[in-house]
């Protein structure tokens, strides 16, 4: 059975690298493209991907496929980065996946697993799981916050910031909702954007105590927002008005019947 599967995963592996060759040199598309050229691609690709994950439900198959779909456009651009590195004599895609493989091997050193050459890699009966970031540290990093991006969009980039707080050991999850409301007292108190920031950063931290991923519950909270009011364009629209027409008294409570609809829906998938 295990043969069988390596033979069907190595199969798929070698059609979408044929097909990659074939595209670099038959396509005047595909030939053109660059690392940079690709970059901006790759970002709306990671967007997608994040986009279907949240919108999975796995009672529902066409979820799936979307979640299968765009996991293959992923898979596209690592191998056409590889092609386009191949070609420049840089690497190719079996030096990156033998990278990610080591990276695996080192970050797992209680877990014996398949080296380069086809061995195992030995395991001490002694060997504790360890501390990630201090792996990561031995890896050659001078911070532990190096391995967060700049360019990570700023929800994000809180919560992986906080993250690695905790996993170096400065967890304040104890004191997290005492944190927040000190927070919201001096933003009350001064009212400006760093105080404003800094409630803003307590309340991931305060979601993160409570196992809540800021930004994963706001991703899901703008999506209610969009289908409501998508909702209430369509409610006044069949009656031929639009929402700059509407009354704000009439509008709250159009708007207010238009939530309870959506949040109900939520709550009863």
């Amino acid at each position: 059975m295990i043969i069988m599967e390596s033979t069907r995963y190595t199969k798929a592996f070698e059609r979408l690298k044929t097909i990659m060759d074939i595209l670099r040199r038959d396509c005047p598309w595909d030939r053109e493209q660059t690392f940079e050229s690709l970059r901006y691609l790759s970002i709306e690709e990671v967007f997608e991907l994040s986009e279907a994950v949240l919108s999975l439900d796995e009672s529902d198959p066409a979820t799936a496929v979307s979640l299968e779909k765009e996991l293959g456009d992923i898979s596209l651009h690592v191998m056409f980065y590889s092609k386009i590195a191949e070609e420049r004599g840089m690497f190719d895609i079996a030096d990156v996946l033998h990278a990610i493989c080591d990276k695996l091997v080192a970050r797992h050193p209680h877990i014996s697993l398949p080296l380069r050459d086809g061995s195992m890699s030995e395991v001490s009966a002694q060997q504790a799981p360890p501390k990630w970031e201090q792996v990561k540290m031995k890896e050659g990093r001078k911070s532990v916050m190096e391995g967060v991006p700049d360019a990570l969009p700023s929800m994000v980039k809180a919560v992986r910031l906080q993250e690695k707080a905790a996993g170096a050991g400065l967890d304040f999850a104890d004191s997290a909702y005492q944190d927040m409301q000190d927070a919201y007292s001096d933003y009350v108190d001064n009212r400006d954007e760093g105080r404003f920031g800094d409630l803003l950063f307590a309340m991931v931290r305060w979601g993160a105590a409570q196992g809540i991923n800021a930004d994963t519950a706001l991703c899901r909270a703008n999506s209610r927002f969009k289908a409501a009011f998508g909702e209430l364009e369509r409610r006044l629209g069949e009656q031929g008005r639009s929402v700059a027409d509407v009354p704000r008294d009439e509008l709250g409570k159009v708007w207010k019947a238009v939530k309870q609809q959506i949040d109900k829906g939520n709550c009863e998938k």
